[in-house]
């Protein structure tokens, strides 16, 4: 089915989650619960739910001694190898007063590029919601290199959505909505709604922001939103904390409507990464 607007949230097949690295580590790690609640609800009314979670490196940072996010590769490889696994078990400890299991999917750029490696994953996830599994899908940072990282994961989200046909993409963020610039400087507008093919070129929505624990920023959204909505995918911008609110179908967030004439089918064919 299309979801046309955030209203009809509530009743979708499929929905692609994506939680940033900042919204579940550190003093915000206690936030999934209150994320896995909104999924168990979402999956109680029968929705297929596939959460996209950034927090490998964040999650793993500590137990490496390091205050700050590593800029050498090897050790954000290493952070990484040891956060995943601290990651998943969180979730699923989490996951389990509501008898969900979930299943660990990891990916690289390149597995979306090469023909064999993208239909082994969306058969894997296809075949985990079919089991009503929750996949949770993060790149695979212990073997990707620079040159072909996502970069962030609100794009691994919208392509993921985009190959397995999802019905709608939830981006949760640290702030509400999106704003016509920065919502900390005089004049910022809330967004409500992006039409498709709206031009948004007189809006400033800042460059890739680089924390102490992930990458992201509006900007990263914006293109998320648009390759989604492309595929015909409507996609929601909004706060980790109102990701219930969210899943309900609440008049909350920033939403961009699909491309009225794609249809979110499942892609069989190459998603550009």
């Amino acid at each position: 089915m299309s979801i046309e607007g955030r209203a009809q949230l509530p009743g979708a097949r499929r929905v692609v989650v994506k939680v940033g690295s900042s919204s579940i580590s550190g003093e915000n790690a206690g936030k999934i619960q209150l994320i896995v609640e909104a999924l168990a609800d979402a999956h109680a009314r029968g929705t297929e739910v596939v959460l996209v979670s950034s927090g490998a490196i964040a999650t793993g940072m500590p137990y490496l001694a390091l205050d700050e996010r590593p800029v050498d590769l090897a050790t954000q490889q290493a952070a990484a190898a040891v956060g995943q696994n601290v990651l998943i078990y969180r979730y699923q400890d989490a996951l389990r007063p509501f008898a969900i299991v979930a299943g660990q999917v990891l990916l690289t750029a390149g597995d979306l590029e090469n023909a064999t490696h993208r239909s082994n994953a969306r058969r894997a996830m296809e075949r985990l919601l079919g089991l009503r599994i929750l996949p949770i899908v993060n790149e695979n940072d212990t073997v990707a290199t620079h040159e072909i990282r996502f970069g962030d994961n609100d794009r691994l989200a919208a392509l993921v959505a985009a190959l397995i046909g999802a019905d709608a993409l939830v981006l949760l963020s640290d702030i509400e909505c999106l704003y016509t610039r920065p919502p900390s400087e005089p004049g910022a507008e809330p967004i409500d709604t992006v039409s498709f093919g709206d031009d948004l070129a007189g809006f400033e929505f800042g460059s890739v922001v680089v924390n102490s624990v992930g990458t992201g920023g509006a900007a990263t959204k914006v293109s998320a939103a648009r390759v989604a909505a492309e595929a015909g995918i409507g996609v929601l911008v909004t706060s980790a904390d109102l990701v219930a609110e969210a899943l309900a179908g609440e008049q909350i967030g920033t939403w961009f409507a699909p491309d009225p004439l794609a249809s979110p089918s499942v892609h069989t064919g190459a998603v550009r990464a």
